[in-house]
């Protein structure tokens, strides 16, 4: 009898909340629907999982990066709204607000905890993909990116339009703008040109109150915020404006890979005392990984270190510079590549040579898998006898890999409080950690946990620094009922920011006392305490 009567309360209060979350979509779509006919805009940018089902599903499924959600979120939205102009944003924020719906906004879904797609309770997205538009202007050098375009687009329409402009941001063609240049947006030109935060010039925001602003009606503090602190703290924005960078016709990449029998060890120790400090054209990044060793016939894996590098000019000027800095990699001149800046691209998204640029063009030509990804930074080297700890956890997890990318160059001209991006002078470079699967099972987050736990001792301290992009819920979080605290929210907010999160509380509270943009790291008002 007792288990008949639990039961019978589970399914009651299943009910409910059925009942609770029909009541909530039915509100949502009768005011937008309303909205959209008074401004007599389409409501074919609105999908629902009643009225078209299978295009609500393909459109909720086809940003979906990380498969760690596609079944433990516990609802899916209310509604997606696809905008096609600003009135359908503040008609969406409008309703939203009227009917206690929490927003999400997504653009290109490669955000590392889910945080524009998933929730803990009712939501609606909008989805970024139709407000795209690039507009270059040759004589300024400049551009205005609408966030719903990828990185792939925004290096495609440059090149169209010059050989000898380009833009500092990510490697994958399909991130989205709007999370990667509102959060810091590091690149293969980063050390020459800094991060994309440090060329935006102007910006779009609709606030939550559906007032649409510009860098000159939002206001400084505004502004800076939204340079690294993260858009959808603050509003949703529409667009941002940056300038350019100048490169030269002509580039040079390498890849070239060592092993643990090639003193891949002692390279990557060497590598730490000069990646900072090299020529600002070059970027010497590193990805390391276990791999099955090319000596063994046994299945025995060794670590492989691959140096995934960018060089602002021609190989007859990189090579000096490599024998002089760099000497113990063995760098010749058959090892690399020269190719224009828009070549490049494809080479570090790993397109093999001569694919065709229109590749950067498609948004969904990645494959979803599990994923988990964490960041660090590094401010004095590990010494060998720490990195031989590291490649022991590496050879543990076949789905794993470190990305070390060097600091230094531009990064380091710029203070810490310029922009809420913080990490500047002082680190030598940042840790990304990730690890992929394919069949569900903890034991892989397990195992990022605890490499993660080991590297402490040779990472920044107090806080242990984090980058922005590279979400991590593991180092704190928000009450889902969003009335987090300044002192919860700090938890993660300065491992982010550093001190730069007081300022972005601040800026919070001015622009959007009541919390209505809030997710799982977004930062919170003082208000709301």
């Amino acid at each position: 009898m007792k288990f008949h009567c639990i039961t019978f309360l589970f399914f009651l209060l299943a009910n409910i909340f059925l009942l609770k979350a029909t009541s909530a979509q039915n509100n949502f779509i009768e005011c937008i629907t309303s909205q959209f006919q008074a401004s007599n805009s389409t409501q074919n940018v609105i999908y629902t999982p009643r009225n078209n089902a299978a295009s609500y599903s393909s459109i909720y499924q086809s940003f979906l990066r990380n498969l760690r959600f596609s079944s433990t979120s516990p609802q899916r939205p209310l509604a997606i709204i696809t905008p096609t102009n600003e009135s359908e944003i503040q008609a969406t924020i409008h309703c939203s607000r009227k009917h206690g719906t929490q927003i999400k906004v997504r653009s290109g879904g490669h955000d590392y905890e889910g945080l524009s797609y998933i929730s803990q309770t009712p939501f609606v997205i909008v989805d970024m993909r139709n407000l795209r538009a690039i507009s270059i202007d040759t004589q300024e050098n400049t551009a205005w990116i609408q966030t719903g375009a990828t990185l792939g687009e925004v290096y495609y329409t440059i090149a169209e339009t010059s050989r000898t402009l380009a833009f500092p941001a990510g490697v994958c063609p399909t991130v989205g703008v709007g999370g990667h240049f509102s959060g810091g947006g590091y690149g293969m030109i980063s050390r020459k040109h800094g991060i994309a935060v440090d060329n935006i010039i102007d910006a779009i925001i609709i606030n939550a109150n559906g007032q649409i602003s510009n860098r000159d009606s939002m206001g400084e503090d505004l502004f800076w915020a939204i340079r690294g602190g993260g858009g959808t703290s603050f509003g949703i924005v529409v667009a941002f404006k940056v300038n350019l960078v100048t490169i030269p016709e002509t580039v040079t990449v390498f890849n070239v890979s060592r092993t643990l029998e090639q003193n891949a060890t002692q390279l990557v120790h060497k590598w730490q005392y000069i990646s900072d400090k090299i020529d600002e054209n070059l970027l010497l990044r590193l990805f390391i990984s276990s791999v099955r060793s090319p000596a063994a016939s046994n299945g025995n894996r060794t670590i492989q270190a691959s140096f995934t590098s960018l060089f602002l000019g021609r190989v007859e000027d990189l090579i000096p510079i490599m024998e002089q800095k760099f000497p113990e990699l063995g760098l010749v001149e058959q090892d690399c590549i020269e190719m224009s800046w828009i070549e490049s691209t494809l080479f570090f998204a790993g397109f093999p040579n001569g694919t065709s640029l229109d590749v950067l063009l498609n948004r969904t030509q990645q494959n979803s898998v599990y994923f988990k990804g964490k960041s660090d930074y590094v401010r004095e080297p590990i010494p060998e006898h720490g990195l031989q700890g590291i490649w022991n956890y590496l050879n543990e997890e076949n789905g794993s890999q470190l990305q070390f990318s060097p600091y230094g160059g531009a990064l380091s001209t710029v203070s810490e409080s310029e922009t809420p991006f913080p990490h500047r002078s002082g680190n030598i470079f940042m840790i990304h950690y990730a690890v992929v699967w394919t069949t569900d099972s903890p034991r892989h987050i397990n195992w990022i946990r605890r490499l993660y736990s080991y590297t402490a001792p040779f990472v920044s301290k107090s806080p242990r620094a984090a980058y922005f992009n590279y979400r991590d819920l593991d180092i704190g979080r928000n009450n889902n009922e969003g009335n987090t605290s300044y002192r919860q929210a700090s938890v993660w907010g300065f491992k982010y920011f550093k001190n730069n999160f007081n300022r972005l509380v601040r800026v919070k509270t001015m622009v959007d006392p009541s919390n209505f943009f809030r997710n799982e790291q977004s930062v919170p008002p003082l208000s709301s305490n």
